[in-house]
């Protein structure tokens, strides 16, 4: 699985972004996709759940009102197979600040999905910045 996370940027205390995330594997759509965040001395935290494409999304506590993640695009033509998912936030604030990964494990072998050991593949990530 091939994982690219882009969007990522400099945004002001209260500000909106959206990060997308292309997924490619011959059998992505078995694949549960997450969005997780590391800041500076922290440990990977989860973000939000997509068990499988185009399917709810389900969040850790402080994303639930200003995170919301979506399928965008599934396209099963060309070579490999792609899956698009974005996560649009809102409100967001310099405790926001971290670096975005997006990531892929197959939906059989998930467990809660909330814990970055259910992913095996992993984007480079993408920095967010929220000054204050």
């Amino acid at each position: 699985v091939r994982l690219a996370a882009t969007g990522g940027g400099l945004v002001q205390d209260g500000g909106s972004l959206k990060l997308s995330c292309v997924a490619s594997a011959y059998n992505i759509v078995n694949y549960a996709m997450g969005w997780f965040r590391q800041a500076p001395g922290k440990e990977r935290q989860f973000i939000a759940l997509l068990r499988r494409p185009g399917g709810d999304g389900t969040y850790a506590e402080f994303a639930k009102d200003r995170f919301t993640v979506t399928t965008n695009r599934i396209a099963s033509t060309g070579s490999v197979p792609e899956i698009t998912i974005s996560l649009q936030m809102k409100d967001l604030k310099p405790d926001d600040t971290a670096l975005y990964y997006c990531a892929a494990g197959l939906a059989s072998a998930i467990t809660s999905g909330r814990n970055a050991a259910d992913f095996e593949y992993w984007g480079q990530g993408t920095q967010v910045t929220v000054s204050s």
